[in-house]
């Protein structure tokens, strides 16, 4: 267990990516701050610690359930999954997956350190990783994710924040096959009519052209910020009817 010290009670009105801690590891205090995923996933257990004994985080095994009961009410298969989580982190989507029953996952993150804390933390867990951003991809890889036939698509507690545009979700989206799942949450703030960072619009132009049929959503604690609030976020279960525009639509 490590000595985990959040700023001051009068000093903790910060925005959710900018809220940190300090850490003690290796002999030194160290400051983090929570979106510097490349450092918590470098310290073993760290990641898991912090966000879901301290914070309580609840989005994975949430998501998961939602896409459970979706499932459930159509008298389907878990065992049918074949699944591309993005922002996969180290692997606490995929765990629950794997709990699910799905057939096979392959997870995806920008950083190198995320797939290291995937293979130390969930090894087994998923059938491949890839490190690299889903906008970029060479033919040959985009290639090789399409004969895998994903029928469902997790993004869950990536997007946002720039982690993951809405362009890259998109990507995404496009990689799995007519029919299948589309199971990702966001801030409830990005899903409102005053957002400004492409989410809404991509989401609500998905539903308005039946790009995206929503099955489930559900509003939730994702997790508690620094100063023991709730922060809430949106989870949404649809299903795929068509590709949705690579960029954010206007």
């Amino acid at each position: 267990m490590f000595e985990i010290t959040f700023p001051p009670k009068d000093d903790r009105d910060y925005d959710q990516d900018e809220e940190w801690c300090e850490v003690a590891f290796d002999g030194e205090q160290r400051r983090i701050r929570f979106h510097d995923y490349d450092e918590i996933y470098s310290i073993p257990g760290l990641y898991d610690q912090l966000f879901y004994d301290e914070l309580r985080c609840d989005s994975p095994r949430t998501l998961c359930a939602l896409l459970a009961d979706c499932i459930a009410e159509e008298d389907g298969d878990a065992d049918d999954l074949r699944v591309l989580d993005l922002g996969a982190g180290n692997g606490k989507v995929g765990e629950q997956l794997k709990l699910l029953g799905a057939d096979s996952i392959v997870g995806m993150d920008l950083i190198e350190e995320a797939a290291a804390a995937a293979d130390r933390d969930q090894p087994g867990v998923y059938d491949d990783y890839l490190v690299g951003d889903i906008t970029e991809l060479s033919e040959d890889v985009r290639d090789e994710l399409s004969e895998r036939r994903f029928n469902c698509l997790t993004s869950v507690a990536a997007l946002g924040f720039d982690d993951i545009p809405p362009e890259a979700f998109a990507h995404a989206h496009n990689l799995i096959e007519p029919g299948g799942w589309i199971v990702f949450n966001i801030k409830e703030e990005f899903i409102s009519e005053q957002d400004d960072s492409g989410f809404s619009r991509l989401i609500r132009q998905g539903l308005d052209d039946d790009s995206l049929q929503l099955e489930a959503d559900r509003r939730y604690r994702h997790r508690l910020s620094i100063a023991g609030d709730p922060i809430h976020y949106v989870g949404m279960v649809a299903r795929k009817q068509a590709d949705l525009p690579v960029g954010v639509p206007g």
